[in-house]
């Protein structure tokens, strides 16, 4: 049998790894606690994700309960590399695709504006949310791919 190396990471060498006094590498074999991490922010507790609460506006577009077109300004009122919940007059289905369109507005450190192109499917519907109860709120599971354009400096 070969001689373990010291810098053996695999499950081999990490069960078989021994706590010496001169150097003080703690057993890897013993039984530690659970690393729990804190995930201020987030939508739903134990995820791994953080949500941000905000308001920025946003297009969307795609079919209704009705299968008609529509292309409604809205407000974005949180997002996360996952999911996206949105406030819409148009009524939607679950499973429903919607493509977002976000104004990223500049700031100290973004020089310019960037517009952010999205899609995504719906999950979840709630008809006549309050604040507005004209509105519904839906929530997006967001598709992997994304478009992220810039918006050149306005001319004044």
């Amino acid at each position: 049998m070969a001689k373990k190396s010291p810098f053996d990471s695999s499950p081999r060498g990490i069960v078989g790894a021994e706590c010496t006094v001169d150097n003080e590498i703690p057993n890897m074999s013993e039984k530690e606690e659970a690393f729990k991490p804190s995930i201020h922010g987030a939508s739903k507790e134990g995820k791994r994700e953080r949500a941000f609460e905000l308001s920025l506006p946003a297009l969307v577009t795609g079919m209704d309960a009705l299968e008609n077109r529509f292309r409604e300004k809205t407000q974005i009122t949180s997002i996360s590399s996952e999911e996206a919940i949105v406030r819409l007059r148009s009524q939607v289905l679950t499973g429903a695709k919607l493509d977002i369109s976000l104004d990223i507005p500049k700031t100290l450190i973004l020089e310019n504006g960037l517009k952010l192109h999205l899609t995504g499917t719906v999950l979840v519907t709630q008809p006549n949310s309050p604040p507005n109860g004209k509105k519904q709120l839906v929530s997006l599971r967001l598709d992997k791919k994304f478009k992220l354009l810039p918006i050149p400096p306005s001319i004044n």
